[in-house]
C-alpha cells in the first residue's frame, strides 16, 4: 500500500527516476585503497609489536593501534568485494579462473588479520591484494610494475604502469 501511495505522489510531482549500475556509478575502480588499507594492517602491527606495554599511555597507545588495524582490514576486504561484486564480470572469470578462490582467501586473510597480531598472515594479506591487483589491471589492459612503498612498512605494492 506505501508503495502505491509514493508511487502515485511520484507520479503526480513528475520525479525522474535515476538508476545507477553499482555502489560507484562514476565506474571508477581502483584496489589501491585495499592496498594501503592492508599495509596499514602491517603497519599497526609493527607499532604493536614496537610498544613498550609500561604504563597509560602504552594502553592508549595499543587501543589506537589494535582499532586502526581492525578498521582498515575491514576496509581491505570491503574495497576488494566492491570491485569483486560490481567490476567483475563472467568475461574476467573466464579469463582468470583464479579470481574466486583469490578473493576468497582475501577475505579469509582479512579476517585473520583483523583477528590477530600476526605479522606474516597481514604480510600475505598484502600480497593477496597485489596479486588481484595484478589482475584487475589486467583485465583493463594496463600493465603493472611492482615497487615498494615510500612508507612504512616499505612492502611492495603493485601499480599501473602509465
Amino acid at each position: 500500500m506505501i508503495y502505491q501511495v509514493l508511487k502515485a505522489v511520484d507520479d503526480s510531482i513528475g520525479i525522474d527516476e535515476v538508476k545507477a549500475h553499482c555502489d560507484v556509478p562514476c565506474g571508477i575502480y581502483d584496489p589501491i585503497i585495499a592496498q594501503i588499507a592492508a599495509l596499514t594492517v602491517v603497519r599497526m602491527i609493527d607499532l604493536i609489536d614496537a610498544l613498550n606495554v609500561d604504563g597509560k599511555e602504552s594502553a592508549n597507545s595499543m587501543t589506537r593501534y589494535v582499532l586502526v588495524k581492525e578498521a582498515h582490514a575491514e576496509k581491505a576486504k570491503h574495497e576488494i568485494r566492491v570491485i569483486w561484486g560490481d567490476y567483475i564480470k563472467q568475461s574476467h572469470l573466464n579469463n582468470y579462473p583464479e579470481l574466486h578462490g583469490l578473493t576468497h582467501k582475501i577475505m579469509q586473510l582479512g579476517s585473520k588479520a583483523h583477528q590477530t597480531v600476526d605479522r606474516p598472515t597481514a604480510i600475505e594479506f598484502v600480497e593477496a591484494i597485489n596479486q588481484f591487483a595484478e589482475i584487475f589491471w589486467a583485465t583493463k589492459g594496463v600493465a603493472v610494475k611492482r615497487a615498494k612503498a615510500p612508507y612504512a612498512p616499505n612492502l611492495e605494492l603493485v601499480y599501473p604502469d602509465l
